[in-house]
């Protein structure tokens, strides 16, 4: 896998969601899995069952508004991420007991290795930040959350 050389170039053209409405984790999921294979070319069961498994070993809801579900998934030539900014926060079962309104999912090949690792901790290094957090609750539409995104370098990190 070629370096992304930022957080927006995981991302496929349709990976951004604004004001997606979902009543509980479980909703969120299965919109994301239905989002994520139409983009994809997935099969959508396939990949609700992967995040739910995860969701299963422990939460993804990492806490401060952010969930992080993320998966390894056979037939995926790359990582692809894909932001979601939900409507109303949601209860996700996250680490500090808050709700959940920022999601980043994550998908990886079974076989990314480190490549699936190192995203993973860049998008969780850069959702820890609470100021840039309260720019994309703040955008205003998708354009600016496409351009924060892209605001986002990943870290070059030798294999």
């Amino acid at each position: 896998m070629n370096k992304p050389a930022s957080l927006r170039d995981l991302m496929a053209a349709d990976a951004i969601l604004v004001d997606l409405d979902a009543s509980d984790k479980k909703t969120l999921l299965q919109l994301l899995s239905h989002h994520a294979a139409q983009s994809l070319g997935l099969a959508e069961h396939m990949l609700f069952d992967v995040l739910w498994e995860r969701e299963k070993l422990g939460t993804t809801g990492v806490g401060a508004g952010i969930a992080i579900p993320h998966g390894r998934v056979d037939g995926l030539p790359d990582v692809r991420g894909f932001f979601v900014r939900l409507k109303s926060a949601i209860v996700f079962d996250a680490v500090d007991h808050q709700p959940v309104d920022l999601v980043f999912l994550l998908l990886a090949p079974e076989d990314a290795g480190a490549d699936h690792l190192h995203a993973l901790a860049t998008v969780s290094r850069t959702l820890r930040d609470s100021a840039f957090c309260d720019k994309l609750r703040k955008a205003k539409d998708k354009k600016d959350l496409c351009t924060l995104l892209e605001s986002v370098s990943t870290p070059d990190v030798a294999a």
